[in-house]
């Protein structure tokens, strides 16, 4: 049986998908750019989470071109960015990985942004869900897509303490920016 940590402060992971990546012929995985569409969602993105208030204290984005181009892009739209760290094992982690990263976070650190890929980011929103308000989990379960951005709230002392089925899914949002 799995001890459960006593309940502590609310925390929030917020979970977001690189922006649309071009395909250049020739040009590896890891160093695809965004599209033009990638780079009017990643702005989008930005924009959308200051709506929500959902600024995250620390963000943690993968190594890959497209996803550090989409947090580059999102976070200018704030006035002051949070510190972040790029971090080569969020590039194609699956959920363990991506958990033991999560884990790292600072204890005073109250809300996480992820920047990275699929298929691990939706895995991931999916296995700490125990539950999710209206029908967000079904709509995770059917896409998510670039640009989305999935929060999870849950108590813990430590993000050490994040289990899987720990967090309540609050939010699901697919931000699109205007040509």
């Amino acid at each position: 049986m799995i001890e459960r940590p006593a309940a502590g402060p609310l925390r929030r992971l917020v979970v977001l998908r690189h922006a649309k990546s071009a395909r250049p012929e020739g040009v590896a995985d890891h160093e695809r750019p965004l599209a033009a569409r990638g780079r009017r969602d990643a702005a989008a993105a930005g924009r959308a989470l200051a709506d929500m208030d959902r600024l995250p204290g620390l963000a943690l984005c993968s190594t890959a071109v497209r996803a550090r181009r989409t947090w580059e892009l999102a976070a200018a739209q704030w006035g002051t960015p949070p510190p972040v760290r790029l971090d080569p094992r969020l590039y194609h982690a699956d959920v363990p990985g991506l958990l033991d990263v999560i884990r790292e976070t600072p204890a005073e650190v109250e809300t996480l942004l992820l920047v990275g890929h699929n298929p691990g980011f939706e895995d991931l929103v999916l296995t700490l869900a125990d539950d999710g308000l209206d029908n967000l989990l079904d709509r995770v379960r059917a896409t998510f897509p670039t640009s989305a951005i999935a929060v999870l709230d849950w108590r813990g002392a430590a993000w050490r303490h994040l289990l899987p089925g720990g967090a309540l899914l609050t939010s699901v949002t697919i931000p699109r920016g205007k040509r």
